[in-house]
């Protein structure tokens, strides 16, 4: 059996996602392959949204050089107490499994304990091709809490991922 090669983790650069990486976030969001192509218009309206000084999405780039090849997208869950959505995560096709992903959830969880959020919640698609997606987060302790069949379309059902940052629900009582 001949063992796959594992790709040394890169370090990439972390800062905010501006006007000038509009196009970039769009083709990185379009060349995952993942994406319908609503939700892609959708991740652009969201960075125009807090571009424009919309507080409820905030996005954090990864750069190698000046160049975008990873975002994360999330934003406080109106009407809860604590709670994050994280909305996208997504990294260059080229270089997935470098561990960019992986720091930008790092950096994405920090901020949210510095600001004292509590639980983050992330939705995904049942697909196959999602597996990896999936994957990424149970190595990464996100506890699959839900699933809504046919909830994307018929055979594509949602899967709700969540994180306690604090630990609170571990010792919560029933």
């Amino acid at each position: 059996m001949q063992l796959k090669a594992r790709r040394p983790r890169v370090s990439s650069s972390l800062r905010p996602v501006g006007r000038a990486h509009r196009a970039r976030l769009e083709q990185l969001t379009r060349d995952t392959g993942l994406f319908r192509e609503g939700e892609v218009g959708t991740a652009v309206e969201l960075l125009d949204e807090s571009l424009a000084g919309d507080d409820d999405y905030r996005f954090l780039g990864a750069f190698d050089g000046d160049q975008l090849v990873g975002y994360a997208c999330w934003g406080d869950t109106p009407g809860t107490e604590r709670t994050s959505d994280l909305y996208w995560i997504v990294v260059d096709r080229d270089r997935q499994g470098l561990g960019i992903g992986t720091e930008l959830l790092n950096e994405v969880e920090r901020r949210l304990m510095a600001d004292g959020r509590r639980l983050v919640v992330v939705e995904t698609s049942s697909r196959a091709d999602y597996q990896p997606t999936r994957g990424f987060y149970e190595a990464r302790r996100y506890i699959r809490t839900a699933t809504i069949p046919a909830y994307y379309a018929p055979g594509d059902d949602l899967v709700i991922y969540t994180k306690d940052l604090n630990g609170d629900l571990a010792t919560a009582a029933p």
